[in-house]
């Protein structure tokens, strides 16, 4: 006996496939460029770092909601990357510029995390606050744009904790011994 799927879920299966691909390789290639930007193999690892968090908050938050993952729900995800993305790297790169005028790495951190934590704040919670009408599917129609917006929703609340905490804490971890080393290399010098 075989079983032959055609039709719709032929096609649906062809596109969760392809989006799938999509999210890796938009991944793979975000990391590229963040690795050509800052000349560093580490720094580009540390930004994505709140990317799998907030794939959980889309996964949980569309559990919740009884929404499906659908085609919808993964371009949700490919906006969430983004933007999460772009929060994280408001903080490493501001904690490089401030490492390059002479303070330690977890001063710098500190300080990254104080002055970009608004601007962090106001993106996400403009894209939040714009996406909860899209999320509720009030009008005639919108109802198949739910799932997009749930899966942002739910991966951009979860991730913005996740760069305000995760994202400083493997900073530190990562460049914090350079500052111990640097202090030692001093105190043996001095």
């Amino acid at each position: 006996m075989r079983v032959l799927m055609h039709g719709a879920v032929q096609s649906m299966d062809t596109s969760f496939f392809r989006f799938g691909m999509g999210i890796l390789l938009a991944i793979v290639l975000v990391y590229l460029i963040l690795m050509a930007q800052f000349t560093s193999f580490i720094n580009p690892f540390i930004i994505l770092m709140a990317v799998p968090p907030g794939l959980a908050g889309v996964i949980v938050l569309l559990v919740i909601t009884g929404s499906t993952l659908n085609v919808m729900s993964l371009m949700g995800v490919i906006m969430m990357v983004g933007i999460v993305v772009s929060n994280s790297i408001l903080i490493v790169e501001f904690a490089g510029i401030l490492h390059s005028r002479g303070t330690s790495y977890r001063e710098s951190v500190v300080q990254s995390c104080k002055i970009r934590l608004r601007p962090i704040l106001m993106t996400s919670l403009a894209t939040l606050l714009g996406m909860i009408p899209l999320a509720l599917g009030l009008e005639a129609g919108s109802e198949q744009y739910a799932p997009l917006a749930c899966a942002i929703i739910g991966g951009l609340s979860v991730s913005v904790v996740v760069t305000v905490f995760l994202v400083p804490a493997v900073y530190v971890l990562v460049y914090g011994r350079r500052d111990t080393d640097e202090e030692s290399n001093q105190n043996a010098l001095g």
